[in-house]
């Protein structure tokens, strides 16, 4: 096997010597740099066991603080998800339209409010369903928050998507065209399940900063969510900001990597069922697209 490619050189042996004093340079800084940390946290007091042990010791601090804050974490980020990815797929082939009435209007929106900062949206929502709803002060807060969300990342999720689909070899579109395909049936049968294992990485990317940007809704709307317990932990715990925000903090990492592993095992499994099924259009597609009532070559919106 040839150890060069296109893209990439294998190293020789000068390359691999620098890549071992350079891994080893950083080791060592990083080493210092946490032990400069940790010194620091010591001189401070906040390495003391009365300041951890609650989140050991204490079962409370996880039924009564971070468990509710992490469930309200979840709920708005689902619901966000749930909303944002149908309405962001819908946007996305909508900016893909023949017709300029349905192409340019929906491209406007997703300028819009991909241009606007999440959090400006988040406030400005919560304003709205103070003056203009009936939703009540508990749940104004979370209302805002999944607002904010749905209407950043659908716009973000409706350019991957346009994205995927225009990576997509055009002769897809010719050969469902061939057999008779509506522009509706091809978006729906051919182009969208092949963009979808393009399109992946990247929506599990946007899935991932929807999750950590619930904390926003924390930090800023009083929603009552993982990070708002950094306030109400040391609150009622004493002086022990630096370890709430330390364990709050692994508890994102935690979920994002939840959601990170799970998507990646969706992949390996789409991308297996495209390798064993082979991305080609089948019987099926043609006789359904030729069959009664189904005009052979009209366009779809």
């Amino acid at each position: 096997m040839s150890a060069t490619s296109v893209l990439y050189d294998a190293p020789g042996k000068r390359a691999k010597r620098r890549n071992v004093i350079y891994t080893v340079v950083f080791l060592v800084v990083f080493a210092l740099a946490a032990w400069w940390i940790l010194s620091v946290m010591a001189d401070k007091n906040q390495l003391a066991a009365e300041k951890w042990s609650p989140f050991v010791k204490d079962s409370k601090v996880w039924t009564t603080y971070l468990l509710p804050g992490l469930g309200e974490t979840i709920k708005a980020a689902a619901l966000a998800i749930v909303i944002a990815l149908p309405l962001g797929a819908l946007l996305g082939i909508g900016r893909l339209s023949d017709h300029a009435w349905v192409r340019v209007p929906v491209g406007a929106v997703v300028e819009f409010f991909r241009s606007i900062p999440v959090l400006m949206m988040m406030i400005f929502a919560g304003a709205l369903y103070v003056q203009f709803s009936n939703v009540s002060s508990d749940l104004r807060p979370l209302y805002a928050v999944v607002t904010g969300l749905v209407l950043y990342n659908s716009s973000v999720i409706a350019e991957v998507v346009r994205a995927g689909i225009l990576t997509l070899p055009r002769g897809q579109t010719d050969a469902a065209k061939a057999i008779g395909m509506r522009k509706g049936q091809t978006m729906g049968y051919v182009l969208l399940p092949q963009a979808v294992t393009a399109m992946l990485p990247a929506l599990v990317s946007q899935l991932v900063v929807i999750v950590k940007d619930t904390a926003l809704g924390g930090a800023i709307l009083g929603f009552t969510d993982l990070l708002s317990q950094k306030d109400t932990i040391p609150a009622n715990y004493g002086a022990n900001t630096i370890a709430t925000l330390v364990v709050i903090a692994l508890l994102y990492i935690v979920l994002n990597f939840a959601l990170t592993t799970f998507a990646g095992w969706l992949e390996k499994r789409l991308r297996g069922a495209k390798r064993s099924t082979g991305a080609v259009l089948g019987a099926d597609d043609a006789d359904q697209a030729n069959a009664p009532g189904a005009p052979a070559n009209a366009s779809g919106a």
